[in-house]
Formats: C-alpha cells, structure tokens, sequence
C-alpha cells in the first residue's frame, strides 16, 4: 500500500468518501455550509483547484464561462481555492470578493483548502492514491462524470475553453 493511501484509507473508514467514485465527498463551502459533490449526481462535475494571485488566475474567466454555457445542461464547476502553491488570498473573505469583483464569479466555490500532501483535502488524497492524480499547480482540473468517476484530468495549461477539455465535457452531456 502507497504511503498516500493511507489517509485515503482512514477517510474512507469515516465515511469521507468511496473507493469507487468522488459522489461521497464534502467540501467547506465558501458560502458556509457545504458544498456534497453527491448533490450533483447525475451531473457531470468539474473540480479545479484555484488560486487569486497566480498566473493562472485569468482563467476564472473561462471558469465561468463553461459555467454559464454548459450548466444548464448539467455541468457544474466547482472552484477550490488553494494556498498549496504559496499564491491565495488571506482569508475566503478576500477570496470570494476577489473573484466577484474580478471575474463576476458565481459558480460554485469552497473555503481556502489543501490540495496536496498529508493535509489535503480527502477527495484529493483519494484522487492521489486511486487515480494517480495530485495537482501539480494551480489550476489543474478532474472532470467527473455524472456517477463521480474521474474521467480526465488537465494540467493548468489546459484553458477552460479549450477543444480538448470542452469535447471531454459534451460526451458527459445530455445532447
């Protein structure tokens, strides 16, 4: 067993998520409450982990324009600000009102959460020890299908609006 899949493991024995898909999993919602990616089933799930001050940022854009255009056929894009990379706000209050401000943001979004190492957030470790997938910097994206099994995955060069990640998205869509 991978060192990672360890937390993976512990996770799973209390109920923070499935071996088989992400539907299971729970974020901190910037909103307050929570955000349960099992709320979305049925529906195909984007998750990004995001940062304001990176170079990156620019794509929140793009964020929310697969949102708006591709949401009332079911996506769903779900933000997830990270500090991992050394380049997020101080607080989600400084987050949210950078993104409403900066890019009229409003899709879905979590608290300030970490995406790598021991600390991260379970559905990240999941990924980590089940997919092979941790993110790299930010910006990197898991498309869910709409029974939460990753489908694919990008790197942060990967723009939102991009021919590669939108044709990934239309095959999970209803036509």
């Amino acid at each position: 067993m991978r060192p990672a899949t360890l937390p993976v493991v512990a996770a799973l024995l209390l109920g923070a998520g499935s071996a088989t898909a992400a539907e299971s999993f729970r974020f901190p919602s910037i909103d307050g409450g929570e955000i349960d990616l099992a709320a979305f089933r049925g529906r195909p799930v984007l998750v990004v982990n995001t940062a304001s001050q990176c170079g990156f940022t620019p794509q929140y854009d793009g964020l929310q324009a697969l949102q708006d255009s591709y949401g009332p056929r079911g996506l769903v894009v779900l933000a997830v600000p990270s500090d991992d990379f050394n380049q997020e706000l101080a607080d989600e209050t400084a987050v949210k009102d950078f993104c409403e401000v900066n890019f009229g943001l409003t899709l879905p979004m979590t608290e300030i959460t970490h995406v790598k190492g021991a600390e991260a957030h379970p559905f990240y470790r999941w990924m980590d020890a089940e997919h092979d997938f941790s993110p790299s910097w930010n910006f990197n994206k898991v498309l869910l299908d709409g029974s939460g099994n990753p489908v694919a995955t990008f790197g942060s060069f990967t723009k939102p609006q991009s021919a590669k990640l939108t044709a990934k998205i239309e095959t999970l869509l209803p036509q």
